[in-house]
């Protein structure tokens, strides 16, 4: 897959909270990888998405003017497993719960999640993924119809097959990452209860979950959240990650006025996650 990069080189050097939100508006407009090396950060976006999303990604550069330069150009080809394995490390969760590569020698956990990233989202690194993970070994996934949207690597859905779901949707909009889940799941022995596929909300419709995960972006929540909401069980759980505090309070707003009432809200390096419940 063909990529470009966007080099945003800040004036004075930016805060941590700043480069966050730089990278959470281009993941919402389609770049799904990131790296920053002094005052530079570094986005990735496929040519496919590039080409849909060009006049955002024109406007973001307008915007950010006043306090950066940026510069976009086309990447050469990279064999993106070996950069992956480069710089990929293993991730603890808990105790008794670590994200790996297959290259990584096994760390005897209860939860022992391999991953192959390449380029899908959801390793475990950044602190959204992470937020995610923790919620889930607090939940008793034992017998639940789970649904994992925006699966990305199936990091998520992996691990609740493991924490005893009954059956496992792992969806995503990206056909890269859906094969990619494919791979993780049947990797980690759990291609009998995760089902992957292709696909946005609008493919859920007409099944029942009893525990929905979403770590994606504000805006696609916001969109996103009636279709989540119709779908999920009385007395079902939501858990939603991919934002920033200052996003907090609209998604609440949302959720609430859709019959979800906020059981906790828990945050890791400015990121939030917030669980729901359906009254």
């Amino acid at each position: 897959m063909r990529y470009k990069e966007l080099k945003i080189t800040f004036r004075t050097a930016p805060t941590e909270e700043r480069c966050d939100i730089a990278v959470a508006e281009l993941a919402e407009i389609g770049f799904d990888s990131f790296s920053s090396e002094g005052d530079t950060l570094s986005a990735y976006i496929s040519f496919a998405e590039y080409d849909a999303h060009a006049e955002e990604i024109e406007a973001f550069r307008s915007d950010i003017g006043g306090e950066a330069r940026t510069e976009l150009c086309d990447m050469e080809d990279i064999d993106w497993n070996s950069a992956w394995e480069a710089d990929f490390t293993p991730i603890t969760v808990s105790d008794d719960c670590v994200v790996r590569a297959p290259f990584h020698p096994a760390p005897g956990v209860e939860y022992d999640l391999v991953i192959m990233p390449k380029m899908s989202f959801g390793t475990g690194h950044h602190a959204t993924t992470c937020l995610m993970l923790r919620h889930l070994l607090e939940i008793d996934a034992s017998g639940l119809d789970v649904l994992d949207m925006g699966s990305g690597t199936g990091v998520l859905a992996i691990l609740a097959a493991k924490r005893g779901a009954r059956h496992v949707d792992a969806v995503d909009i990206d056909e890269w990452a859906a094969e990619n889940a494919g791979e993780n799941v049947a990797d980690n022995g759990v291609a009998d209860v995760v089902d992957v596929a292709l696909g946005d909300a609008s493919s859920i419709g007409g099944r029942r979950y009893d525990l929905i995960l979403a770590n994606i972006n504000r805006n696609i929540l916001l969109a996103d959240m009636p279709a989540y909401v119709a779908s999920l069980a009385t007395g079902g759980r939501l858990v939603v990650s991919g934002f920033l505090g200052i996003d907090c309070d609209a998604l609440a707003d949302r959720a609430s006025s859709l019959g979800l009432k906020e059981v906790k809200r828990t945050d890791s390096d400015g990121w939030y996650s917030i669980l729901f419940e359906k009254i």
